[in-house]
């Protein structure tokens, strides 16, 4: 599961960021995660959930993590048809052909996060 490496990664920095800005607990974390980012939102709610657990000193007993998901998008680069596309490599529904353009759904990023002092 590397969801728990990128939890790991995800709250490193924020915790770097927080630090810098005098911010001692982390009371929440936004995410925005493509629906074909290759990361599973289930997988990474368990992952925090496991790191807040057992970093209580660096969290608010209440600390949740949001994710917003990213709708994929793609375009196929011969017809030109938008279309929803299950994977990274899909079939245009129009030309049938795997000429689609990932436009959306790939992010994986940090929004946001809150914490105190």
């Amino acid at each position: 599961m590397h969801e728990m490496a990128l939890m790991g990664d995800i709250l490193q920095l924020v915790h770097e960021d927080a630090a810098a800005r005098g911010i001692e607990k982390i009371e929440k974390i936004e995410l925005m995660v493509g629906e074909i980012s290759n990361a599973m939102p289930d997988a990474l709610r368990m992952a925090f959930d496991i790191f807040r657990d057992q970093n209580l000193h660096l969290f608010t007993k209440k600390a949740e993590l949001v994710i917003h998901i990213e709708e994929a998008k793609a375009a196929c680069v011969l017809c030109g048809q938008e279309y929803r596309p299950d994977l990274k490599i899909a079939l245009c529904p129009n030309c049938h052909i795997p000429s689609g353009k990932v436009t959306a759904g790939e992010t994986f990023q940090v929004l946001s996060y809150e914490g105190s002092k």
